[in-house]
């Protein structure tokens, strides 16, 4: 496709020099923006996959939820604690919905899609990233209590779609403030 549009550049170019110079001006911005970036956009198919996660957990439905996620999936906080496989992730979530959690709700959610070409440190893992911010409205069955804060989520998506691993960041003063009785 690229030689079949420098061949018709070329084409054209040679039909007089003012069009030559115009046609040299217009297709170098073109060779440019085909350059590979370090990352971009990526496709807005995993904003619905985020939102009908987040949709399915205030639903109860934990299945619903990671349905979306690998088999070896990890999820991690940002304190360091970490849960690793679908099934512990799984467990961990049906425990906390069905024992902890009343209520859940996310609200004012903003999501960008972003693909890694060129990962910027070590840590980072190339491909499909999810970045999620949104305000989480829980109550709590033990206190009776609410707590609304916001949150940021990254999602890395597998080659099959699938989450292998998120990163979540909240503040744990107000969880353990709204849980105490």
């Amino acid at each position: 496709m690229l030689v079949l549009f420098w061949g018709a550049a070329l084409f054209i170019g040679c039909n007089n020099d003012a069009e030559k110079k115009s046609d040299t001006a217009d297709t170098a911005p073109a060779a440019t923006a085909t350059a590979i970036q370090d990352a971009e956009f990526a496709d807005a198919k995993y904003v619905e996959i985020g939102k009908k996660g987040i949709a399915a957990l205030s639903a109860g439905d934990v299945a619903g939820w990671m349905n979306g996620y690998a088999d070896s999936a990890v999820y991690v906080w940002n304190n360091g604690d970490s849960v690793a496989g679908k099934t512990a992730i799984t467990a961990y979530w049906q425990k906390r919905r069905t024992e902890a959690i009343d209520s859940i709700s996310f609200s004012r959610d903003v999501w960008l899609p972003v693909r890694v070409n060129k990962p910027q440190n070590s840590a980072q893992l190339p491909g499909v990233w999810l970045l999620s911010w949104y305000q989480v409205n829980v109550k709590y069955k033990s206190s009776g209590k609410k707590m609304t804060q916001w949150i940021h989520t990254l999602m890395h998506f597998d080659a099959n779609d699938k989450v292998d691993r998120a990163i979540q960041f909240l503040d744990r003063v107000p969880i353990n403030a709204a849980m105490a009785k």
